[in-house]
C-alpha cells in the first residue's frame, strides 16, 4: 500500500456478525457481560444481543453526576430489564456508584472538549471495570452500549475493549452499535418503554459545556 494511501476503516459491525454466526454454528447460547451506559442506549443492544447471548447487565458508571441522576438512571435500567421481552433471560448487576474514582482518573482533563482526552479516561475506567467483573464471574465475553451513540469515537471504544480483553483474558465483542440503524431503533424503543432520555451523557464537565 502507497505510504499515502489511507488504512481501509474496520469494520466493526462485520467482526459482530462474524462472532455471532461462528456462535450460532456451535449452537450454544454463551454468556455476555454488557456494560451499560443507560437505559435508552441498551434497548437495542439488548434486542440485538439477547437473540444470542445470555446477558447480564453491568451499569457501572461513576462518571454519572449528581447522585440523583444516577439513581434516575439506575431505575430505568431495572425498569427496562424488568419489562423488555427477550429470548434468553437478562440478569443485573449494579457496580459501584464511585464518583471520586472518577474525578480522579479524569483530574487535569477537566477542560477538555467533548470526545477529547477525558472522555478516553472515562471509556477506559468503565471497560476496565467490566473486563475485570467479567474475569471474576467467569463470564467469558464483554461488550459495552457506548458505541451506539453517534457522539461516540467507536473505533477508540474498541480499541480499549480489546486492550482490555488482553489484560484480563476475556474475549471482547467488537461492536459499532449505531450501524444497522441500531441508533434510530433505540429511539424508537425508548419512546415505547417511556424511557427518561437524558440530554447529557453525565458528566459534569459535559453538562457544563
Amino acid at each position: 500500500m502507497n505510504s499515502n494511501q489511507k488504512k481501509p476503516a474496520v469494520n466493526f459491525q462485520k467482526m459482530l456478525d462474524e462472532k455471532i454466526n461462528e456462535i450460532k454454528k456451535n449452537n450454544h447460547t454463551p454468556k455476555l457481560l454488557l456494560h451499560s451506559c443507560c437505559a435508552p442506549c441498551s434497548t437495542y443492544v439488548i434486542e440485538y444481543l439477547s437473540q444470542f447471548f445470555s446477558i447480564t447487565v453491568f451499569f457501572y458508571n461513576p462518571n454519572i453526576h449528581p447522585e440523583e441522576e444516577y439513581i434516575r438512571r439506575l431505575n430505568e435500567q431495572k425498569k427496562l430489564i424488568e419489562q423488555f421481552p427477550v429470548q434468553n433471560k437478562i440478569t443485573f448487576i449494579e457496580g459501584k456508584y464511585e464518583p471520586e474514582v472518577f474525578f480522579k482518573e479524569v483530574k487535569g482533563f477537566e477542560n477538555e472538549p467533548e470526545g477529547g482526552n477525558r472522555c478516553l479516561k472515562c471509556f477506559y475506567l468503565r471497560l476496565n471495570k467490566t473486563a475485570q467483573k467479567a474475569q471474576e464471574l467467569k463470564i467469558p465475553f464483554f461488550t459495552t452500549t457506548l458505541t451506539i451513540s453517534p457522539h461516540k469515537n467507536a473505533i477508540a471504544i474498541n480499541r480499549i475493549g480489546e486492550e482490555m480483553a488482553n489484560k484480563y483474558q476475556v474475549n471482547y465483542l467488537f461492536s459499532d452499535f449505531k450501524k444497522k440503524d441500531g441508533f434510530k431503533r433505540s429511539i424508537v424503543l425508548s419512546e415505547q418503554y417511556g424511557l427518561y432520555r437524558q440530554n447529557y451523557c453525565g458528566c459534569v464537565f459535559s453538562n457544563n459545556k
